[in-house]
């Protein structure tokens, strides 16, 4: 376990079944760091792998410690376990970032400049760029009747998005995505890290809103950049990350402001889904059938199976393993 001296911050990766990409991704936390201007450990919470991830881990240059779980969890839960600890280890901050996602030079010290500058900045997020290069919503405001409307009016980017590859300086937002954030572990442990019952999907929005209520705020940093490679978005139709992606939102939406408005926000959400999906009937290069799924989890979130139920049954057929044996 390493407990050295205090760090400008931690980078706390998260990795499930990502290997190729995570050294990738930590080949280029290596670069940040070879750059300086800051001090900082690397920490990756290995996810119970099974395709060599942790032992790749352990002997990468970069890596200080390797937290090898023996059976899977969510993703909030995943980046607590690292927030809390670089909070313990006296680090200011703690870089989250994914197995998918690769640091574009400068980045970790343009997000290090915003935080310092503003010093009620609870979080900090990057400019998240696709493997070709196209630019990525990153930030967006809290969800709720207000963006539920505006989607539906088909003006979700006009009016929910702030911020992504087109946003000239850095700004407030209300959230930002956490496939690169910075967190000021101060402010992180105030508001209790991230809440476990969002097991991926919506846990940083609900990580924003608290902080918020704490009277902290989010930055939105386009100087920071991060290729995103979005490895949970592989498959034709992914079935369980859409379940999954329902389900944090309805959360959401009911923890903050209630069941009433969460069933309304349900229609107004599944509307333009619905639109797309008759469109992609005549359209080509459309995939109606994933539509048509988006329709089905947003109006009935807690039918079908997700990246949850992904885990339980990974995690049972791990415990019946060590039972025959």
């Amino acid at each position: 376990m390493i407990r050295s001296v205090p760090v400008d911050l931690v980078f706390c990766v998260v990795n499930t079944n990502g290997r190729e990409l995570l050294l990738r991704g930590l080949d280029a936390i290596a670069r940040e760091q070879a750059a300086g201007g800051f001090t900082s450990r690397v920490l990756v919470l290995d996810n119970a792998s099974v395709d060599g991830s942790a032992d790749a881990a352990r002997a990468h240059p970069a890596v200080d410690e390797v937290l090898a779980l023996d059976r899977r969890t969510g993703k909030a839960q995943n980046d607590s376990t690292l927030l809390r600890r670089a909070h313990e280890d006296g680090a200011r901050h703690g870089l989250l970032l994914n197995e998918d996602s690769e640091l574009r030079p400068g980045a970790v010290r343009a997000l290090l400049a915003a935080l310092d500058a503003d010093p009620r900045a609870g979080a900090a997020g990057a400019a998240l760029l696709r493997p070709d290069g196209a630019t990525q919503a990153a930030a967006w405001r809290f969800p709720g009747l207000g963006t539920a409307v505006a989607s539906a009016l088909l003006l979700h980017r006009r009016l929910v998005v702030q911020g992504d590859g087109t946003t000239p300086t850095t700004r407030r937002v209300d959230w930002a995505q956490s496939a690169c954030l910075l967190v000021r572990t101060e402010a992180a442990a105030q508001v209790g890290y991230l809440d476990p019952d969002f097991f991926v999907y919506s846990d940083e929005v609900d990580f924003a809103r608290r902080l918020a209520d704490a009277g902290w705020h989010s930055l939105f940093v386009p100087g920071a950049v991060c290729v995103h490679h979005e490895q949970l978005s592989t498959g034709s139709v992914p079935e369980r990350r859409i379940v999954e992606m329902a389900r944090g939102r309805d959360r959401y939406l009911r923890k903050h402001h209630g069941t009433a408005t969460a069933l309304v926000v349900r229609a107004l959400t599944a509307l333009p889904y619905a639109l797309r999906t008759v469109a992609a009937l005549v359209l080509p290069g459309h995939d109606a059938r994933r539509y048509a799924r988006h329709v089905t989890a947003t109006l009935r979130p807690g039918r079908g199976e997700g990246l949850r139920e992904a885990a339980e049954a990974f995690n049972a057929t791990v415990a019946d393993g060590r039972d025959a044996r």
